[in-house]
């Protein structure tokens, strides 16, 4: 490998109908810092980071966007991936992210996270991961 050869995450892109109000949901659920670049893209960063410091989640509007059937389904709409969130009190994440605009899965497979549904249909998950989001050395809080 070149050993001059650097890569590195940018950012986790997501397809949507309406990427402000997408971007607005996320950065309330994560009480990160908005910009919308114009009216087809927006991203949401850890605050005080910058724009472009971190990873961001960058949102794309397309207006041919299906949301994904979950738990998945022959011949639906599949997920292409999702997003995991570290919380400290899963119950109180659920609330919040209830409260942001999310709704929870009816399907669970584990009493240590929860499945829940952005306002676009996307999944992701809140997982209870105390140890991890208090740790030190865990990252964009």
């Amino acid at each position: 490998m070149d050993d001059d050869l650097k890569i590195k995450m940018y950012s986790f892109t997501v397809d949507c109908k309406e990427s402000h109000e997408l971007a607005k949901f996320y950065a309330a659920l994560l009480r990160w810092e908005i910009m919308f670049i114009d009216e087809e893209w927006a991203c949401v960063y850890a605050p005080g980071t910058n724009q472009g410091a971190y990873p961001s989640i960058l949102f794309q509007k397309n207006t041919e966007y299906k949301p994904p059937v979950w738990p998945e389904e022959p011949e639906a709409q599949q997920q292409m991936a999702h997003m995991d969130f570290a919380v400290n009190d899963l119950e109180k994440a659920v609330q919040y992210a209830i409260h942001c605009g999310a709704t929870i899965a009816d399907t669970q497979f584990s009493d240590h996270w929860r499945v829940m549904f952005d306002p676009a249909g996307h999944p992701f998950c809140l997982c209870q991961m105390r140890s991890v989001i208090e740790s030190e050395h865990f990252g964009l809080l």
